[in-house]
């Protein structure tokens, strides 16, 4: 019986906890996070391989219309509202002809900042290699030929 009451005790507050948004819900990004400079560059005229190596490749290529490419991004902050973003583009006998969307409407330098506290700066230093060689290792091989 006791623990039956503190297995329904535990749910209860586990509910609560939830229902008061104490629970983590982290930042969602999906799709294509392009750079402005880049899109600044594009000209009517450009090939397609061109435009695949500035932007890279579209979240979507219709097999029907081989002629339009679509970059769309989703962003949801802390389980808000999802915020959509587009950028299509127009080819005309494998040549850039239009550009149309909305994927720039907010601050992108935001968008990419917010990106970057994600990724972990280690301090790495390559001529080292992955091995410590100072001479407080017990055993091993130091790599001179003494054990």
């Amino acid at each position: 019986m006791q623990k039956l009451i503190r297995t329904l005790g535990s749910a209860t507050l586990a509910f609560a906890l939830a229902g008061c948004h104490l629970v983590y819900v982290p930042d969602v990004h999906q799709g294509n996070l392009m750079d402005k400079k880049a899109v600044d560059q594009l000209k009517p005229g450009m090939t397609k391989r061109q435009v695949l190596v500035l932007l890279g490749s579209p979240s979507v290529a219709t097999p029907f219309d081989q002629d339009r490419w679509d970059y769309v991004s989703t962003q949801q902050h802390r389980g808000g509202p999802i915020q959509i973003r587009t950028f299509s583009l127009t080819f005309n006998n494998d040549t850039l002809v239009r550009t149309e969307g909305d994927f720039f409407a907010q601050d992108p330098e935001q968008l990419l900042k917010v990106s970057q506290k994600y990724r972990a700066n280690y301090p790495v230093d390559e001529t080292k290699g992955d091995k410590s060689t100072s001479g407080n290792d017990s055993g091993g091989d130091s790599g001179d030929g003494k054990p």
